[in-house]
């Protein structure tokens, strides 16, 4: 079985039954703002998603770990977004992406409402990452950051309230927040090591 057609099977599988999906919906805003992330899979024996790290002068994130991804602009359908953002961010074409589907919107304390898009994408690809935007980019695992017994639940204070999220170190890459509840959910839906 193809990682494409294994992939497609979870998704549907796993979007057939309810799971205990977790954001911060508790700190976010009334409006949110659309925007969508391209999770994307590397068709490898050992596949893995591609994420990047922001650079550290960005207003908004800075050196943080993330999916390529951003805001849906008017008109876009949150698939067509992140393979927008993919190919501005790291120059992933359209036609080297196969998309799976999408899965829980993640609604986050700094106004998003961000879908992830599944997909996969072929191995070693020749990515072209825009240094506005991406500090540098890397692969972890998917086995490794699904496995829930590598997620770490922390707290801290947050507009004066405690506020939990999940960490998820894969060598010297620090994934928490956003990006790591993202996966966190994902690994409920999709049973990677069922």
């Amino acid at each position: 079985m193809s990682l494409v057609q294994r992939l497609t099977r979870l998704h549907t599988e796993g979007h057939a039954r309810e799971i205990e999906h977790r954001d911060e919906v508790d700190f976010a805003t009334k409006d949110l703002r659309p925007a969508a992330v391209l999770a994307a899979v590397t068709e490898r024996e050992r596949p893995g998603f591609l994420l990047i790290h922001r650079p550290s002068n960005m207003r908004s994130h800075p050196g943080q770990v993330a999916f390529p991804g951003g805001k849906i602009d008017p008109g876009e359908t949150p698939v067509e977004a992140a393979l927008r953002e993919a190919w501005e961010e790291l120059g992933i074409h359209e036609r080297d992406v196969q998309v799976i589907g999408t899965s829980d919107i993640y609604r986050t304390g700094s106004g998003y409402e961000i879908t992830p898009v599944i997909a996969v994408v072929p191995p070693d690809l020749t990515l072209n990452p825009n240094p506005t935007e991406v500090a540098q980019w890397f692969e972890a695992p998917v086995d490794f950051v699904f496995d829930r017994d590598n997620h770490t639940v922390h707290s801290g204070f947050w507009q004066g309230r405690e506020r939990r999220y999940i960490e998820i170190l894969w060598q010297q890459h620090r994934i928490w927040g956003v990006t790591a509840g993202i996966i966190s959910n994902l690994a409920r839906r999709i049973a990677w090591h069922d």
